[in-house]
């Protein structure tokens, strides 16, 4: 097994607290804000990484974007009927290949591949794989709009 870094670290709390939300229906940046504002009183709720925050803030706000992204690069399935801990590793590693531009996207997809390797079924690694190899074809097109200031949708969305 891998050894788990501070940002695989970090990747692991954004997923969880991503299933989370979805499971209490709200918002995941509403419960970054509450568990950090919980570590003031309770240490032992553990803080919230930088990192963590970063993409759960990001992904809230790009959310119906990620989604769309997702899944158009679904085969034979529907972002619904994913299970919950699949769809939030897909949206992370999404948003990380569209925003994070200091990762390169190779690492993106590992990390998600291990994610899914930890906290999912055995056939969800592979598939994760797939899903997003597909995605990281579109991601040096995207960071570079960005980069460039192009409010244009991300290739795949429109």
């Amino acid at each position: 097994m891998k050894k788990s870094g501070t940002r695989h670290k970090a990747r692991r709390r954004a997923v969880d607290l991503l299933f989370e939300a979805e499971a209490k229906k709200v918002s995941p940046a509403q419960l970054v804000a509450e568990r950090r504002e919980y570590v003031r009183d309770d240490e032992s709720v553990g803080t919230i990484h930088d990192y963590t925050a970063t993409v759960i803030d990001g992904l809230s706000g790009d959310l119906t974007q990620v989604d769309a992204v997702v899944s158009s690069h679904l085969r034979g399935w529907t972002l619904e009927r994913l299970p919950a801990v699949d769809r939030a590793i897909l949206r992370l590693a999404t948003w990380e290949l569209f925003n994070a531009v200091d990762v390169d996207p190779v690492v993106i997809v590992d990390e998600a591949v291990e994610l899914a390797k930890e906290l999912s079924t055995d056939d969800s690694p592979a598939f994760v794989n797939g899903v997003l190899a597909r995605i990281a074809e579109l991601a040096p097109q995207v960071r570079a709009a960005a980069a460039a200031g192009d409010d244009r949708p991300a290739p795949g969305t429109e």
